[in-house]
């Protein structure tokens, strides 16, 4: 299997990976509902929640799904519940093209990443002239070897989601993408269901492709809340993505399980105070556990008063709190060693009172 990709990689003016901040999308999918000051409105409020990216989603209904192909279908999981043909439902949802430079540009103006998933090769092209700091591959695309291919050969950073694939097709489009040269992939898992439940997380798999791939990790989640993110997170995960709305109320496919303002907001918020808590995988007495050094452990104490010249016995000695004087694992050494001061029951034995 593959080996050697990079532990950071410049996505936009941040470096993500290994001992950076994670990098937070908030996928906007939909959730324009076909309209220009929508898609603004969310990339504002996506900001002042925390995100580094406001990600679109970049198709031609045409391109993406077939009329025919999906009347041919008896669908059970979540298309079958818009109540509406697949293809009318992807049209609704379309990033008009025209639209994408402007709103790249007022992502630029407010200080937040504009990024999309590109799902055919114009979309591809119009991505790479907008300068996107990556290209996200969804789960779907997977075993589209020839557009990753397409992608991967202009060189951009690219994030490629796993959702409903076996290890050996995530294996082989690895090894299509690092064929063409380009080695900045991450690798996000994720369960393409909508929402999708939490005992199907498997955030472990994050430590497979990090022994498997050698590569960065993170999440695409569709679940509630946000403990799978805070799950891959403490597992080596450096970028996440998240739906995001204004409103989990207004009509659309991804409103019901998208993160709302406030969601996004604390999710934010407990991801910065959980890579805190991360820290370092040094040991170290932090400051603030200097004093407890002593409170809480224990030291060898007169257990009765005992004159000076007296030699040490085993019951002149107990093990109490602090820990001032000689450690309680010396106790063997000093049995036997004669006192040079005279100490009363409950006092310290220091070093020095041994003759």
């Amino acid at each position: 299997m593959s080996k050697g990709f990079p532990k950071e990689i410049q996505i936009g003016n941040k470096l993500v990976g290994n001992g950076h901040p994670a990098y937070l999308i908030a996928e906007i999918g939909a959730n324009f509902d076909n309209s220009l000051t929508k898609a603004k409105e969310l990339c504002s409020a996506a900001k002042e929640a925390g995100a580094d990216c406001a990600k679109f989603q970049s198709f031609i209904s045409e391109k993406i799904v077939s009329a025919k192909g999906f009347e041919r279908m008896n669908l059970k999981g979540v298309h079958g519940t818009w109540g509406r043909p697949v293809n009318e439902v992807f049209k609704d949802a379309e990033f008009p093209r025209e639209w994408h430079h402007e709103v790249m540009e007022y992502c630029n103006k407010i200080g937040i990443d504009f990024s999309s998933s590109p799902y055919d090769f114009a979309a591809v092209d119009l991505c790479v002239d907008l300068k996107v700091p990556f290209i996200k591959i969804g789960s779907g695309e997977i075993t589209w070897l020839e557009m990753l291919k397409y992608i991967a050969k202009k060189d951009l950073p690219m994030i490629l989601a796993t959702g409903d694939a076996s290890l050996s097709e995530i294996d082989e489009a690895i090894r299509t993408i690092e064929e063409t040269g380009n080695k900045k992939l991450i690798l996000l898992q994720c369960i393409t269901n909508y929402p999708s439940q939490i005992e199907s997380a498997n955030i472990n798999v994050l430590k497979t492709y990090q022994s498997a791939f050698d590569i960065l990790t993170g999440y695409s989640d569709h679940s509630a809340g946000d403990l799978v993110i805070l799950g891959s997170i403490a597992l080596g995960g450096c970028v996440v993505e998240k739906h995001f709305t204004l409103s989990k109320l207004d009509k659309g496919p991804d409103h019901p399980h998208s993160m709302d303002v406030s969601d996004f907001t604390e999710m934010a918020k407990r991801i910065r105070l959980l890579e805190i808590a991360m820290g370092s995988s040094r040991k170290l007495v932090v400051p603030e556990e200097e004093e407890t050094v002593y409170v809480q452990r224990r030291g060898l104490y007169a257990a009765k008063d005992i004159a000076e010249g007296q030699k040490l016995q085993f019951e002149d000695i107990e093990e109490l709190r602090p820990a001032l004087g000689i450690l309680p694992k010396y106790k063997p050494t000093i049995i036997g060693k004669t006192l040079n001061k005279t100490l009363t029951k409950g006092e310290p034995i220091f070093w020095e009172n041994i003759g």
